[in-house]
């Protein structure tokens, strides 16, 4: 090859291929040891990748018949929550992680019924059937599972919470509950009420 026909490597063109084998390269699990807790999921490579191109602003109006309290849309296909103040003022849309598999995706109407300010977490019992190496508890911290904050839903062991492990968000990679990065499910709690309506789809 002439230097002349040599292809031309500039900064943009390194820059962009190691962004592409950054993200080519396995995102491991992390594992609960005695300094680091963390809820342990499957390597999350193998899960559908991360889908952070299809958000859109919606309308509550097709969602609900009213704003009462405030609502809240979770889309489990666009991976992304949608929040509406009861007077129209605010509106919010935030990336979220959905389930990992349709068997632990819960869909339908629900509302907040506790706003948790420092949340815990125990495995529920088909988590520790899936998972007897997690452990049976971790205290509220920055490092829990369930993050910063955390919305309680009707359902039984369904929140809204946040996460420490950021590569979760955009992905389908939670054991039920939806995820937000720490700083938007303290934002959102500030704004949701217990009683806010919820609605997953």
């Amino acid at each position: 090859m002439t230097k002349k026909n040599m292809p031309k490597t500039n900064r943009r063109a390194f820059l962009a291929g190691t962004a592409a084998t950054a993200f080519a390269a396995p995102a491991f699990a992390q594992s609960v040891t005695g300094s680091g807790t963390t809820e342990v999921e499957r390597d999350l490579s193998s899960a559908v990748r991360r889908n952070t191109s299809s958000f859109r602003t919606l309308d509550w109006q097709p969602y609900f018949s009213n704003l009462n309290n405030g609502a809240i849309l979770v889309d489990i296909q666009s991976r992304a929550l949608h929040y509406w103040s009861e007077d129209r003022s605010i509106y919010k849309l935030y990336p979220t992680s959905v389930p990992l598999t349709e068997d632990l995706t819960r869909r339908g109407r629900t509302s907040v019924t506790l706003k948790d300010p420092e949340p815990d977490w125990r495995p529920t019992p088909s988590m520790k059937e899936r998972n007897p190496e997690w452990p049976d508890y971790v205290p509220p911290g920055p490092d829990n599972p369930l993050g910063t904050r955390a919305l309680h839903l009707s359902w039984t062991y369904y929140r809204i919470h946040g996460t420490h492990d950021t590569r979760k968000i955009g992905r389908r990679s939670s054991n039920g509950c939806i995820g937000l990065y720490n700083e938007h499910i303290e934002e959102l709690y500030q704004l949701a009420n217990v009683g806010t309506q919820v609605l997953l789809i």
